[in-house]
């Protein structure tokens, strides 16, 4: 697949030379003659390479930045014919690679074309990687192969490249600040600081020191100007947690610093410029947090900007045996130990409702390597009986509009759970045991 280049120039004899150029090389071109219909070629299709004049009849191409926030890995080159320091600076500032002056230098322009070639074909083998890896259960840091982590893959990959404000909710232990630090690490941020804050761990008299910074002599004990979270994630991506915890009286100096991306440290007669991403994470109901006064409504709409709601384990099926094969490969690197776990065990582990849950998947198997002298088995676990999620043999609670294939995967798992033998549990099921041997293999547990 060919590269693609939109060339936007105003001059017809200099467009057609620079797109007869540009598909010598191996490029696929698309052309524009104006700021308006640039747009409008940006907003229909992707391009690897953006080739502009900086003066157009309807404005000046550095306009089109505003565009390409959500193309992180488009190369932009300006061509001018009135070159200046502060346009080369206002260009490259922006995100270009390169600035080239009329009449444009062939040979320079053509190492430019070779170097997008490169560059492209890097980030296509990257794509290609990050979706196999995807299939496999992996996504950065993050592992998890369900339907329900698809979608929050997805969302991910959309939110990341952009400077969007983003709003995790979910229960405690999902993984909320992994997701964080997912979205920062694709972002064009990456190279800046990731700075997480709970903001229910902070007491409140130091709270707002820590988000804005203090200047010497300000109260009690402000020995030193100090610089808050904010000022240290400049250029990166700042992870506020339990963002429903912080003082309402905060809440309005946090919505001014989201909204004029500045801040005032405390004793401070100066704002202070910012350039922070913010992501705010959540384990409850915020809609009832403003309506019980603890939250503020323009603040809610200011978070809300780009949610993403990270499922409970619970509702991940399979992601529990990928989570812990994951968890123990970590300890065994760590340890320089080969254990494994047990089908017996992956069993019972696939079984239990994880309230606490990856955060109680993960102690639960650190807790059984310790345990385990070779293998870890159901007897290392501490998984209380009463918490699996069908032992008593009277129900097994199944949700509308889940997949037939899942009900049939815990059906199958409580069943022989609780009678403890596979020969009983396959003739209670109604199937043969082969068949039930086959189910097991399917879901990763495996046969004799």
């Amino acid at each position: 697949m060919l590269p693609r280049a939109l060339v936007v120039e105003d001059d017809r004899t200099h467009l057609e030379a620079l797109q007869k150029l540009l598909e010598a090389e191996g490029f696929e071109v698309r052309t524009a003659g104006s700021l308006e219909s640039a747009h409008e070629a940006l907003s229909k299709e992707e391009f690897d390479l953006l080739l502009a004049d900086l003066q157009l009849p309807d404005g000046t191409a550095l306009d089109l930045f505003s565009a390409l926030d959500e193309r992180p890995t488009m190369e932009i080159v300006f061509v001018t014919g009135h070159g200046s320091v502060d346009t080369a600076i206002a260009a490259f500032r922006g995100g270009a690679v390169d600035y080239l002056t009329k009449p444009v230098d062939v040979a320079r322009l053509r190492k430019i074309l070779s170097r997008v070639h490169r560059t492209t074909r890097l980030h296509r083998q990257v794509g290609t990687l990050r979706s196999e890896l995807r299939q496999l259960g992996r996504f950065g840091r993050m592992v998890g192969a369900s339907a329900a982590m698809q979608g929050v893959y997805d969302q991910i990959q959309k939110v990341a490249p952009t400077a969007a404000t983003v709003l995790l909710t979910g229960e405690t232990g999902t993984g909320k600040e992994l997701v964080a630090q997912t979205i920062h690490e694709l972002s064009p941020r990456a190279q800046g600081p990731f700075l997480p804050l709970n903001c229910g761990a902070i007491s409140q008299s130091l709270i707002e020191s820590e988000l804005f910074g203090h200047e010497r002599g300000s109260f009690t004990g402000a020995t030193k100007r100090h610089e808050g979270v904010f000022e240290r994630a400049n250029t990166g991506t700042l992870f506020l947690d339990e963002i429903s915890e912080m003082p309402i009286e905060l809440q309005v100096k946090l919505l001014r610093a989201l909204e004029n991306r500045e801040v005032q440290r405390i004793g401070g007669d100066a704002p202070i410029g910012v350039d922070v991403r913010v992501v705010a994470a959540t384990n409850r109901d915020l809609r009832q947090a403003v309506d019980d006064g603890r939250l503020r409504e323009d603040l809610l709409y200011r978070l809300l900007v780009f949610p993403i709601h990270v499922p409970p384990v619970r509702e991940r099926g399979e992601d529990v045996d990928l989570l812990a094969t994951h968890f123990l490969a970590q300890l065994n690197r760590k340890e320089g130990t080969r254990k494994e776990i047990t089908r017996a065990a992956r069993e019972r582990l696939l079984l239990h409702e994880w309230p606490g849950n990856v955060r109680e998947l993960k102690h639960q198997i650190e807790r059984a390597f310790i345990m385990s002298p070779h293998q870890i088995d159901a007897g290392c676990l501490s998984i209380p009986e009463g918490s699996l999620s069908a032992t008593s043999g009277a129900s097994l609670e199944i949700r509308v509009g889940m997949p037939l294939a899942e009900a049939e995967r815990m059906l199958t798992l409580a069943t022989l759970d609780h009678f403890g033998e596979k020969k009983k549990a396959a003739e209670v099921l109604g199937i043969s045991l082969k068949t039930l041997y086959n189910r097991l293999n399917g879901y990763k547990i495996g046969a004799p």
